[in-house]
């Protein structure tokens, strides 16, 4: 799919408070470092400078003159890596699972450490001591990650596709879906809460956004045809957006 399933967004002074942002020196340097690794794109809209053939475009953009950014295919991916919960909102799963195997030694523990913190939002699950798991497809990134290090040869990385055996069964005990739903459902609570009160509402979402990535650092990501076409991530998704376009419009 390409990047025009990815809108422009102006960073107006709304987002950048919830978002608690701020376009100092900064926060210049990381966008263009963005821009410059292609993970975000821009475009400037100048209506004085458009002909009459693109005044539909321009139409789409409501204050002709600013910046826009969007999210790019390759930014897409990227934040796929720290956030699995997107990549099968959008994509669909191509049925592989990834098993990783790291056996890195004790006396090598900040190594070992540094390498799991660096896979924590790769959507991986542990099955067995030093087995870990996931239907994202993570190998070339993993390659990448430690070809030439010292890691490399601790690592071990197989593709595979289920069976038989209880599935249902698997994804609890690898990922604890049931303990995710129920802090999904704290969520809904939570968010309910921050609606009721008479704050304004930027720190309204903010709020909310605050909770919701808090739960989006544990949710693995997990496709539909694993956890179901009523799974309460999607739900909880579609209530974001709704809030959103409530607090935002």
């Amino acid at each position: 799919m390409s990047s025009s399933y990815f809108d422009f967004i102006e960073i107006d002074q709304r987002l950048q408070h919830v978002f608690d942002l701020a376009f100092n020196q900064k926060t210049r340097g990381t966008l263009s470092g963005l821009l410059k690794n292609l993970l975000v794109e821009k475009k400037e809209i100048n209506l004085s400078k458009q002909e009459t053939s693109n005044q539909k475009e321009v139409a789409n953009y409501l204050d002709a003159g600013k910046t826009y950014y969007r999210l790019t295919e390759k930014g897409y991916t990227s934040l796929c890596l720290e956030f699995p919960f997107f990549r099968y909102v959008k994509d669909q799963w191509d049925g592989a699972w990834r098993i990783i195997s790291y056996e890195i030694p004790e006396v090598k523990r900040e190594l070992r450490d540094k390498l799991r913190r660096e896979m924590r939002g790769w959507g991986l699950g542990p099955w067995h001591r030093s087995f870990w798991i996931t239907p994202h497809p993570i190998i070339g990134t993993l390659r990448d990650r430690v070809f030439g290090k010292q890691e490399e040869k601790y690592v071990q990385a197989f593709e595979s596709t289920h069976v038989f055996g209880n599935l249902g069964e698997l994804v609890e005990k690898v990922w604890q879906k049931s303990k995710l739903e129920k802090k999904y459902r704290e969520l809904f609570k939570k968010w309910h809460d921050i609606l009721t009160t008479e704050k304004r509402n930027e720190y309204k979402m903010q709020e909310v956004l605050s909770h919701y990535v808090d739960i989006l650092r544990e949710d693995p990501g997990l496709p539909q045809v694993i956890v179901g076409r009523r799974w309460i991530g999607f739900e909880a998704i579609s209530i974001f957006k709704q809030i959103k376009n409530i607090l935002l419009k």
